[in-house]
């Protein structure tokens, strides 16, 4: 019995998880069934550009199984369009991950659940919804600082 695979991290779902073509009743087409992990590998790898390191790093992969998540993403997408099938988006082992959000604000940093449309929080200190994502990896890598710090009268 083959081993089950690991959870792969994503960090968007998709906004819309069907795609047909037009003109077409949906009762008519065959569908191809593309996993969120496949989707998400398309999305790091065609969508923003990155190398397969990075987009390895960012789905926590290695390189190689990134490869044969990419291969069959590729194919799916690939029979669907040469084929007229509908694709549909769903299923596969992943987890959501949080992001790192900066209040423009007051500066407080924070995780949030990730979302299809952007970023939806709230600072949970001041209850502003102007927030900018931080940098990905590991905590402290590719954060930005603050543009203003408050210097109390105290301490000079």
């Amino acid at each position: 019995m083959p081993r089950p695979p690991k959870t792969r991290r994503v960090e968007f779902l998709p906004p819309t998880d069907y795609f047909k073509p037009a003109g077409v009743p949906l009762r008519d087409l065959e569908e191809v069934v593309l996993a969120v992990d496949e989707f998400e590998a398309l999305r790091l790898k065609d969508g923003e550009g990155l190398d397969q390191e990075a987009c390895a790093d960012r789905m926590k992969v290695s390189r190689p199984t990134l490869q044969r998540i990419l291969s069959s993403a590729r194919e799916k997408v690939a029979r669907a369009l040469v084929g007229g099938h509908a694709i549909r988006i769903e299923g596969g082992a992943y987890r959501l991950a949080k992001l790192r959000f900066q209040c423009q604000r007051c500066g407080e940093e924070f995780e949030a659940p990730s979302n299809t449309r952007g970023p939806d929080a709230k600072c949970p200190s001041c209850d502003d919804g102007d927030v900018e994502k931080l940098g990905h990896g590991r905590r402290g890598r590719g954060r930005r600082r603050r543009r203003w710090e408050t210097v109390d009268e105290n301490d000079q």
